[in-house]
């Protein structure tokens, strides 16, 4: 599961909300150890979400880097050529 969860920081354009709310979710299923959530523990699963998800967008409006931002086609264009490398083509 923590590999669906990317980097966010310094991207142009910047990460939007769906791509926050997903790494919250993938973390908080990671940490919970639920995919899908009991009726029992759904509130609970789904409250962290969001806490996780205001705590990102916090984070990233917060920080700063000289850096130019990073192109998202370039970086995931790099990624898939790793991926290839690593575990060949189908």
């Amino acid at each position: 599961m923590c590999r669906n969860i990317k980097p966010l920081f310094n991207f142009e354009p910047p990460a939007s909300r769906n791509e926050m709310h997903d790494a919250a979710l993938q973390f908080v299923r990671k940490i919970s150890g639920y995919n899908t959530p009991s009726k029992a523990n759904e509130a609970a699963f789904h409250e962290a979400v969001e806490d996780v998800e205001k705590i990102v967008r916090k984070l990233l409006a917060s920080l700063d880097t000289s850096a130019p931002p990073k192109d998202r086609e370039i970086e995931a264009a790099k990624h898939k050529e790793r991926s290839k490398l690593r575990f060949g083509t189908a």
